[in-house]
């Protein structure tokens, strides 16, 4: 491997000023540094596969509402913890609009980030039911989500869904909820990082297992209307975006600006609870924290204390972007085709240089192209991969980091430009010619 297109040298050097022991096992924010350093050190340009960071401009529907916002004084004024009331009618009215789900606006709170609003929600769904603390989490998943119940010290249970579609999910949740020690189930959908997407056979045995069970469903929707395979950017007209919610009142949907307004650097999500699930009353719930009802809870307790309410300003933001999608003066979804694309075209390329998509079917059709897919290389653990690839000047995270059983890693597509395709196909050539005779 001595004719690498980066400097082997600098990147040995770079691992070991950051103590990293095994760079295949780095963590997303590890690799992050690393590339950094090397960057800065040799002046190469890496292919950036680690973070889900978005790669488009932020809407600007949002940046001129934050911007006069602001000149009005916002600044100066605390939020409500719960949310401003422009935002949570809007928020309703793009649940209904784009899910065709009926939700009380006093049931949209928004939150720092979807993040923290899976933080709240954890802490309130471990402590609403005496023996039920652990969450199961339908895997690959969003890593931070794991190092959140680490710094909860929550317990948590996870399969990866691979072998488990269709029919056979089913019978795999059963074998988990049947113990009685769950309280909440945990996806996302579209799928970071498979870019799987549960049909609604799949959703439907969710919603009734958590019907069956009393458990609560956290549906992560940080790629709403990203399956690019439907059209779902019409408000109020099918196809829309499939969610649990239409088969169970126990539930919790996230919706992020980050990746379908690219608003990612504002730090604003919503937490969208059913009106169920919004005003009961859980006795364990109020003996741990002193509310009343569980939105109560949420809002007045536990948002209150981890950051007394979301940035005024954003909350405006968001509230004018989502106003926009409802008018339909915006298509969010024609907005974040680019990932799709840029998805086709790099799949492409490691494929002809003897990379395999990982999970590649999705029951039957082929996977969708967009934010996330997964790649594996003959011969090489997903860690082996992580560690080769960064001498070729391309970064991603191992696939087990995700809680994937599989070998492999995470490519995300947002960060890697159009202009940077010639370099990837290059990199890609001399990696194949290098480890193709080993194998």
């Amino acid at each position: 491997m001595e004719n690498t297109p980066l400097n082997k040298k600098v990147i040995d050097e770079k691992i070991k000023e950051l103590r990293i022991a095994d760079t295949g096992k780095a963590s997303i924010r590890e690799i992050v540094a690393l590339v950094n350093l090397v960057e800065e050190a040799t002046g190469d340009k890496f292919i950036r596969m680690e973070m889900g960071v978005p790669g488009l401009p932020p809407s600007q529907i949002g940046v001129d509402a934050e911007i006069d916002a602001l000149r009005k004084g916002v600044a100066a004024i605390y939020p409500m913890v719960d949310g401003i009331k422009p935002l949570k009618n809007e928020a309703a009215r793009f649940v209904k609009n784009f899910l065709n789900i009926g939700v009380s606006p006093a049931g949209c709170i928004p939150s720092v980030g979807s993040m923290q609003g899976t933080f709240a929600a954890f802490m309130a769904a471990a402590n609403a039911v005496k023996g039920k603390d652990t969450t199961l989490f339908i895997d690959p998943g969003f890593p931070v989500q794991k190092q959140q119940m680490q710094v909860l010290d929550q317990k948590f249970e996870t399969f990866d869904v691979f072998n488990f579609r269709g029919k056979k999910l089913r019978e795999k949740l059963e074998s988990f909820l049947s113990k009685g020690n769950i309280c909440t189930i945990v996806y996302s959908n579209p799928n970071n990082p498979t870019w799987i997407c549960f049909t609604d056979e799949e959703l439907k045995i969710i919603g009734d297992l958590a019907n069956k069970y009393d458990v609560i469903v956290m549906e992560d929707l940080a790629y709403f209307g990203m399956d690019f395979r439907k059209n779902m950017a019409n408000p109020g007209e099918p196809p829309f975006q499939p969610s649990v919610a239409n088969y169970t009142d126990n539930y919790i949907l996230f919706i992020s600006s980050s990746k379908i307004f690219s608003y990612a650097g504002q730090r604003i999500g919503l937490m969208v609870i059913s009106d169920t699930l919004y005003k009961r009353d859980y006795p364990a719930l109020q003996q741990r924290f002193g509310g009343t009802d569980f939105g109560s809870t949420i809002t007045l307790r536990l948002l209150y204390a981890l950051s007394s309410g979301t940035s005024h300003s954003a909350q405006w933001a968001l509230a004018a972007m989502l106003k926009a999608a409802n008018d339909g003066e915006i298509d969010f979804v024609e907005g974040v085709k680019e990932y799709g694309e840029k998805a086709k075209v790099m799949k492409r390329l490691f494929v002809e240089n003897g990379f395999k998509i990982v999970y590649e079917n999705d029951l039957g059709q082929p996977i969708a192209d967009g934010f996330y897919f997964t790649l594996a290389y003959p011969g090489m653990t997903g860690h082996e991969l992580v560690a080769n690839l960064l001498y070729y000047g391309i970064s991603a995270i191992a696939l087990d980091n995700t809680g994937s059983n599989q070998e492999g890693i995470r490519a995300c597509v947002s960060f890697v430009q159009r202009e940077q395709f010639g370099d990837l196909e290059e990199r890609l050539k001399l990696f194949h010619e290098n480890f193709s005779s080993v194998n």
